[in-house]
Formats: structure tokens, sequence, C-alpha cells
């Protein structure tokens, strides 16, 4: 790790501002990547997850990847444009000063990705730190041994070590990657992770983006259509089998339509997966570990006396198999003393808790640490906009789940527990890059500059007076 580090510290050293005609041939070089190996991808996220099918790979990795990458492709030419900037004060201007910003290459970024979407959150962030004209490293997952395996023989292909540089292996492997004195670190994880991977940088002041998770809440509006949805919080929160930092972790909805709600969750899941355990587009949960994890939220919830949903539309045995599928489960008014209640779930498990007034809904949320995401559903736009004013989370999505994260023009990020910083689009771009203030002084040694030097007299106290003022 020592030697691909001061190996891309030295090309930036021989190259400390690449050629815009460079960062797209780089982008262009990932974005064929994805293409030339699509089908080895699929088959390598598979074998980690042991059921997860094609299409999930293709659409939630790799198409959602080349996306990423060909924005950045499209808007690096403006995005690196410098920007004139107004004089302080604006006479300066007139005399001749100018005041600039440019946007430069930070330098070395580290890229911890996650094993949930493991080829679209490597690549992913790739288009804006390639855009600005970075040096890439990368430390896949060691939960998807054989993704991360071909992500490195990928890369090897096509860059260069001191251009983009992968480095597998387990925990331990990526301690030592985070300790590394990136000029910044991008991690996308857990909560608890990120805070030893803020410690580690903070030995070095590397500047971080921290892209966690927490508890999404899901409000439904005594306006909403409740049949919709439960379609859409269902194939947000069943996609990837709910291992998603954005997913739904749990649902406020009226008490008076609670039985619609579970009616409308049983036929939408039912309609997308008619059985689950030979099916492959119902993915598995990654590993033994996690599965114990959602399987203990369960167990504690019924000792608890906890109504439990568990929805199985075609009867099927889950106690005989091996492929690590957990069926969707409901858990009804859960007291907020059970692990599900505080714990990020990533699984198919869904707390639904009833309300009678929004802002006790509103109390709740605000209660607890902000979310990376916020959905609500209904047509009352008073309602939609009191919730928006009053509680805080990384994005939102109205009428739907997740999809805030696939509008490449708004930033993706957290706020306080469940992240900070952000990328996507311009602001990611701006987030990978320095901006460097650079202003240009007068030619001619005039008045205002011999102004504010001494010997002081009438002229920088007739100055001040239209400067201390209301």
């Amino acid at each position: 790790m020592q030697d691909i580090f001061g190996a891309q510290k030295a090309a930036m050293a021989r190259e400390p501002i690449p050629t815009i005609d460079k960062r797209i041939s780089q982008i262009d070089k990932c974005i064929a990547l994805l293409i030339e190996y699509q089908d080895e991808i699929c088959e390598a996220i598979a074998q980690d997850f042991s059921a997860r099918s094609k299409e999930v790979s293709l659409f939630a990795d790799v198409a959602a990847a080349i996306g990423s990458l060909k924005y950045a492709k499209a808007n690096v030419r403006k995005w690196t444009k410098p920007q004139n900037r107004s004089t302080t004060p604006k006479l300066l201007s007139f005399l001749g000063a100018k005041a600039q910003v440019r946007y430069q290459p930070k330098g070395v970024v580290g890229l911890i990705s996650p094993w949930n979407f493991p080829i679209f959150l490597a690549f992913g962030p790739l288009g804006q730190i390639l855009a600005a004209g970075n040096r890439v490293m990368i430390k896949p997952s060691e939960y998807t041994p054989h993704t991360s395996a071909l992500i490195k023989r990928m890369v090897e292909s096509k860059f260069a070590v001191d251009e983009i540089a992968v480095v597998t292996g387990d925990s331990e492997v990526g301690a030592k990657f985070s300790g590394l004195p990136f000029d910044h670190l991008l991690f996308t994880g857990g909560t608890s992770v990120g805070r030893h991977i803020m410690a580690a940088a903070a030995k070095n002041l590397v500047p971080v983006t921290l892209e966690l998770g927490g508890k999404s809440p899901t409000i439904i509006s005594k306006t909403a259509d409740i049949k919709t949805a439960a379609k859409r919080i269902m194939a947000g929160k069943l996609l990837n089998a709910g291992q998603i930092c954005l997913a739904p972790d749990y649902i406020f909805v009226p008490t008076e339509n609670l039985g619609e709600l579970t009616s409308e969750i049983k036929t939408a899941t039912a309609e997308m997966f008619p059985n689950i355990l030979a099916n492959q587009d119902y993915t598995a949960i990654i590993n033994e570990r996690h599965f114990a994890r959602l399987s203990s939220y369960i167990e504690e919830a019924k000792s608890k006396n906890a109504e439990i949903i568990e929805i199985n539309p075609a009867n099927e045995d889950f106690s005989t198999q091996n492929g690590r599928k957990f069926p969707p489960t409901l858990i009804i008014n859960p007291d907020d003393d059970l692990k599900v209640m505080q714990d990020e779930i990533f699984g198919p498990i869904l707390p639904i808790k009833t309300y009678d007034k929004i802002d006790d809904v509103i109390a709740y949320v605000n209660s607890h640490e902000r979310p990376l995401a916020l959905y609500h559903f209904g047509q009352d736009v008073e309602e939609q906009e009191k919730v928006l004013n009053s509680t805080n989370s990384g994005g939102v999505t109205i009428n739907d789940v997740i999809f805030h994260i696939a509008m490449e023009e708004m930033p993706f990020g957290g706020v306080g527990a469940s992240g900070f910083g952000a990328y996507h689009g311009i602001e990611g771009f701006h987030e990978f890059s320095h901006a460097r203030s650079v202003y240009q002084q007068l030619k001619a040694d005039i008045g205002p500059l011999k102004t504010i030097r001494p010997p002081y007299g009438k002229a920088i106290m007739a100055y001040l007076k239209t400067q201390i003022k209301i």
C-alpha cells in the first residue's frame, strides 16, 4: 500500500493538473470496463451473495455506475472552468484587480467501498474523482471477495498503478488503508465503522466524506394512496433484500390505515415475488453473520410479544434452506427498546408504527439521530412542507423511496450520524477538488492601495466611514 501510495504521490508531483482530455479518457476507460466485464460482474456478485439476479446487478451496479461516469464526462469541461468573483470592494475590479477561484485536484484520493452495491459504489464516485484530476486508491469490501478480486483485475487491465489502484484484503488491511495520509478519503459503510475511519484519518488531518446510513423513516400521510405507497415502499425495501443504506427502515402510518397498509404490502410483495426460496430475483443476505443478526431481531421481538407478520406468498419452509433467503417481515408497533428499532436494519424487516397526529411523528423523528433519507407519501403539500421544514435528513424523496440518489444533478450525502460531505454532480466535483482563491492586484500603485498603508490620515478615515455603517 505504501509503495502504491508513493507512486501515486510521485505521479501527482510530475503532473499536478492533468489535462481535461486525459480525465475524459480515464472516465471512458471506466465505462468501457463496466461494459466489457458486465457478465463477469453479475456472476461474481451472485457468487458473493449466493443469490442475486443478473437484472439487479446490471441495473443497480453496472448501469448506475455508467450513468454517474457519463454525467461527469459530459460536464467536466464546464466544471473545471475558473470562476471569476467580485473583488471587495468592487472599486478594485473597476481599477483592474481580478478575483478568481480555480478548482485543482486534491491529489491522491482513498475510496473505501462497501459490499451491498460493490460495483456502483466503487466505480460511481470515480466520475467525480477523476473529473477533478485526482489519482485513486480503492479498497473494496472483504465481504464480496469474488467481486473485489474482479474489480482489481478490471482496473489493472486498463490503468497504471499510479493512476488507479485496487487494494484487497480483510479489516486489518482496511484499517491500514484508512491510516494512509490521503489528500481526501471517501468511505461508504456503517456508522460504527465510519467513526473508526474518521479517527484514523484525523491522525493525518485527512479530509473525509462519510456516506453512512441510519434509520430512514417513511411517513404515510392521511392523504396518501395506500396501494401505490405500499408498492413503491416494498419495491425499495426489497431491492437487494433491503441491504441498502437508503432502504425505508420503519414506517409511520395513520392508525386507521394500518390494516389497509399491511394488506397492500402483502399483495405488492406477492406480485413481485410469488415465491422466494428458488427465486433469483430475491437477493440473499450477504453472509451468515448478517443473517443471524436479522434473525435475532425477530426472536427478540417475539420474546416481547410484538406482532410479527411474515410475508410468505408460496408458504415455503424457510427453516430448511441453506441459501440465506430471509422472508419479508413486518413488526407492528414495536417497542423502542427493541434492537430492531435502534440499529439500522439492512435487511427485509420493516417495523410499522401507527400515529394520530403528524406532530407526534415529527417529534419522534427529531428525537433520534438524523437519518440518511426521509420519505413522505401524501398529497397534502402543506404537510409535506411542514415535514421538510421541521426535520433534517441527508436527502428526501416524496411519494417514493430511494429515487433521490439517482438524480445526478443533486448532491448525495448524509447529515450528522448518517455522514457528512456529499458527492454526485458538481457537488462531487467540488468535494474532490481544492477551490483555490487567486487574487491579482492592481498594476499601478494608486490611491486605494496607498490609503491603507501608514502613515494614516484623513483618506483612510473617510474610507472607513463608508464601511462602518449599516
